[in-house]
């Protein structure tokens, strides 16, 4: 019995530093709509979202009601701006226990997503579920049942971008990318 999980990375949003109530820019808001029609062809049972707004605005589409999990939040890279982003994520990616001031290791952000991705692939076996998140967690869960999928992978995803993970029980069996938002 297959389960499919449709990770989607939110659309482009409006940079503020609230990361909670960031929302989609007008662009991303046209790219919601692409990903609604997208998932619309997939037979999605249920809709599940990180509680950031971006995240929701990209998924709000799909479905009537979308559960809020915290588990699929962004992870938190540090407790206030780094000098330079690049550099702070790369070294967290190069040393996966490795955390900032304030903010999670790898090891950390990607144990509590994968224990939730466990829990829906319980839970919703044999299911299409679309999951609103975003990109660098989305990554680090991809990562746990795949090593391929790394840093490099994270750098050249698009916004949004969306992943289709089969699995057969708890196990990767494919992975498919939907749409293209170059």
């Amino acid at each position: 019995m297959t389960t499919n999980l449709y990770f989607v990375r939110h659309a482009h949003s409006v940079y503020t530093p609230d990361e909670w109530s960031r929302p989609l820019s007008e662009k991303g808001l046209q790219d919601a709509c692409t990903v609604t029609e997208l998932l619309g062809r997939e037979s999605i049972d249920h809709v599940i979202s990180s509680p950031y707004k971006r995240a929701v605005q990209t998924v709000e589409g799909v479905g009537n009601d979308i559960e809020l999990v915290e588990e699929f939040r962004e992870r938190t890279l540090s407790d206030g701006p780094l000098a330079d982003f690049a550099s702070a994520i790369q070294k967290v990616w190069q040393d996966e226990g490795f955390a900032w001031d304030g903010g999670e290791s790898n090891a950390e952000a990607k144990a509590r997503g994968v224990k939730k991705t466990v829990e829906l692939l319980h839970t919703y076996a044999g299911k299409n579920i679309a999951i609103g998140t975003h990109g660098n967690i989305m990554v680090l869960i991809m990562n746990h049942f795949d090593p391929a999928y790394d840093f490099q992978f994270w750098q050249q995803l698009a916004m949004p971008d969306i992943y289709k993970l089969s699995f057969e029980g708890t196990e990767l069996t494919g992975v498919t990318r939907l749409g293209s938002f170059r």
